[in-house]
């Protein structure tokens, strides 16, 4: 059955910090071309953080410019759920050190861990607790600094990331005609091997053997990743349609995970939309992990591609693995 849930977005922005590091900066640095890395993935350019900020940092650039953009009070926001793979620290939660970073002395909030999936959960979560009216209003937050966990050495994902935030804010809706009409999410635990970072946690903590045997960085099949991707991302998009009675030919955009952009293509062509209703701006990002999804809506917004009562589908997969998929109408 569909999992209609009485909230609606009403506001989105993106940050990325102001350093551009483009293929070209690359090729001076490691055995790598820009030819090599567009052919592979789509990628001209992405951005990274200077030393000393952290995922707090660009997430509360993303909140404050979307709170200033829809004239809200920090004090008027009830909760805010943060996805990301990089907090700052294991603790305190980054949904706390943003908190106080934009004055919201009224929320309370938490982190989600579910990679490049991580928007579409904290999305989903975050609407429930509008839906369920206990809150009005809910920040959800998806932010990434990607290279703090990059093996510059490793040119098969150090060219693929990039770092940067997003947000978005939650509020009631009593319309059919706007709002989230279904979610649909999935793990299989089994493909954790393929994309993972094995130390840092509990298993490994650090030492000194860690870090020599580089086991604080990203670690990729890159095959494997992409084939599951591709499936998932298809097969549950499908399923989420049909479960509403609906079908690609409805959908005004999609907003996928830029992962990849043979991935992306894939998917479009098993799913079978057209490229103007893809949305794609991983050349100019990269791969900002949870932070993907919402810099999509972002600029979906500024470029004009989305009216109010659009159909809009959300789809990612990520390590874990994770699948996520959040189908609604566009609300404005």
């Amino acid at each position: 059955m569909p999992n209609r849930i009485a909230a609606k977005i009403t506001g989105v922005a993106g940050y990325v910090p102001p350093r551009v590091v483009t293929n070209f900066d690359l090729e001076k640095i490691m055995d790598t071309s820009d030819e090599w890395i567009r052919t592979r993935t789509g990628i001209r350019e992405r951005h990274h953080a200077e030393p000393g900020v952290a995922a707090s940092h660009l997430g509360a650039e993303a909140a404050k410019k979307l709170l200033a953009a829809k004239g809200v009070s920090p004090e008027e926001i009830g909760m805010i759920v943060v996805a990301t793979v990089t907090p700052d620290m294991l603790f305190p939660a980054t949904a706390c050190l943003i908190q106080n970073r934009i004055g919201a002395t009224k929320a309370w909030g938490f982190d989600l861990s579910a990679a490049c999936s991580g928007f579409a959960y904290a999305l989903t979560v975050g609407a429930q607790f509008v839906g369920s009216g206990a809150h009005k209003k809910v920040l959800v937050v998806g932010a990434d600094i990607m290279t703090s966990i990059l093996d510059p050495k490793d040119r098969a994902t150090y060219v693929l990331f990039g770092d940067g935030a997003g947000a978005v804010l939650l509020e009631p809706t009593t319309s059919d005609a706007e709002g989230i009409i279904d979610f649909a999410h999935d793990i299989d635990g089994s493909g954790g091997c393929n994309l993972f970072m094995p130390g840092g946690g509990s298993l490994n903590p650090p030492t000194h053997e860690t870090v020599e045997k580089r086991m604080h960085y990203v670690h990729q099949e890159g095959q494997q990743v992409f084939k599951y991707a591709v499936r998932r991302m298809s097969e549950l998009a499908c399923h989420l349609l049909e479960r509403n009675g609906l079908s690609s030919r409805d959908l005004s955009l999609v907003v996928p995970h830029q992962a990849n952009m043979r991935i992306i293509r894939a998917m479009q062509e098993r799913l079978g939309v057209d490229d103007s209703k893809v949305m794609v701006n991983i050349d100019r990002f990269g791969n900002t992990t949870a932070a993907t999804i919402p810099l999509g809506l972002a600029d979906a917004v500024e470029q004009k591609r989305l009216r109010k009562g659009d159909l809009v589908l959300l789809i990612a997969v990520g390590a874990g693995y994770t699948t996520g998929a959040v189908l609604m109408r566009w609300a404005y």
